[in-house]
């Protein structure tokens, strides 16, 4: 038998490691999970497990991504025609991963009851998973827009174009809630009326526009003409190779800046496509978090919006800083913003800091 090279010797031992600690983490729960009961379940020493995760929590934290990742795909695309479709379904496919009091001894449901006490438990957590819940706001709410301004009798759910991300923050704060309230107090309510009131939520105008930044301190994007040699990276949105070498704006996000990404979205020429890179000083525990966030929103948007309505967006999570670096930014924290526009192969415009996304998209 050919032995294994270092990769694939670490690959085996990180696959060994979550499969041991989602069994710890099931019967004993996050709290009480030790990293030496893991080894001993893995078959390995206390190093081996540090050498692939830099503490419990962000074992913790790949592990419910991993767990997320395996819910199977819709069988057919999504079909709703209207916003109040598209929240309705996107709340019953929320209200599948709920502990419902019949299914509480589920070891999902056991796995995931620690997740939002360590978030909150944390101001390094608390302050990126603010920014991601946002970052699913923005996607849901243009998803939501682009079924509104559809022509005919299917769309039009709303006058004027308007923007749908505090309708869809009021979705998800009704979802949130929901959650929290099954995880606390399992057998409150019914919970088939969630998706009854997030459908009755697209009746409700919020008087949300959008408005571009006028930021005069901010300067404008620098012509350059640089090479673009992107590596191979995975849009997580989507579960699909991110093409990169494609034209359009590439923006480097930190955890504390993701919000920005709307900016670029709205402030891009139509069909433009914007790749939005996160990016973190602690990319080893923070990414598996902003993993696990999109990877759940990929599920719900699967079952509530129509492939043809998602947003023109790539979420693209950078662990070893490659994609950064391609882009010209080699250093990088949760407070950075960079970006970059991309014609023919060629880095042709770039700004940074605060308003990058903006400037090099308009």
């Amino acid at each position: 038998m050919a032995r294994l090279t270092r990769a694939e010797l670490q690959q085996r031992n990180r696959a060994r490691v979550l499969a041991a600690a989602r069994e710890v983490f099931v019967e004993q729960g996050f709290r009480e999970a030790r990293i030496d009961d893991i080894a001993d379940r893995a078959e390995l020493t206390r190093g081996a497990v540090y050498s692939n995760f830099p503490g419990k929590r962000a074992l913790y934290f790949a592990v419910l991504a991993a767990e997320a990742e395996q819910v199977p795909e819709p069988t057919q695309p999504a079909s709703a025609g209207t916003v109040a479709e598209a929240l309705a379904e996107f709340a019953q496919a929320w209200l599948t991963r709920l502990p419902l009091a019949v299914e509480e001894h589920r070891a999902a449901v056991r796995l995931g009851r620690d997740l939002m006490p360590e978030i909150l438990a944390d101001e390094a957590t608390r302050r990126p998973y603010a920014e991601l819940t946002k970052l699913s706001a923005i996607l849901l709410g243009l998803g939501l827009e682009a079924l509104a301004h559809r022509p005919g009798p299917l769309g039009r759910d709303r006058p004027e174009p308007l923007r749908l991300v505090r309708l869809a923050e009021a979705a998800l704060t009704t979802l949130h809630g929901a959650s929290q309230l099954a995880a606390a107090a399992p057998g409150f309510g019914d919970p088939f009326d969630v998706p009854q009131v997030c459908r009755h939520l697209a009746g409700l105008d919020l008087g949300d526009r959008w408005a571009p930044p006028h930021l005069p301190y901010v300067p404008k994007a620098r012509p350059v003409d640089e090479p673009w040699q992107p590596p191979d990276a995975a849009d997580v949105l989507r579960d699909a190779p991110a093409r990169l070498a494609h034209d359009g704006v590439v923006t480097i996000l930190g955890l504390h800046r993701i919000g920005a990404v709307e900016e670029a979205i709205r402030s891009a020429p139509p069909n433009t496509v914007v790749t939005a890179v996160l990016v973190t000083g602690e990319p080893r525990e923070l990414l598996p978090l902003a993993r696990l966030t999109l990877v759940e929103l990929r599920t719900c948007l699967r079952r509530a919006v129509p492939p043809d309505a998602w947003p023109r967006v790539r979420v693209v999570c950078d662990t070893s800083g490659a994609v950064a670096a391609a882009a010209g930014v080699p250093a990088v924290s949760d407070a950075t913003e960079s970006a970059v526009r991309i014609e023919a192969g060629r880095i042709v415009a770039r700004a940074d800091g605060y308003g990058a996304s903006h400037a090099t998209s308009v």
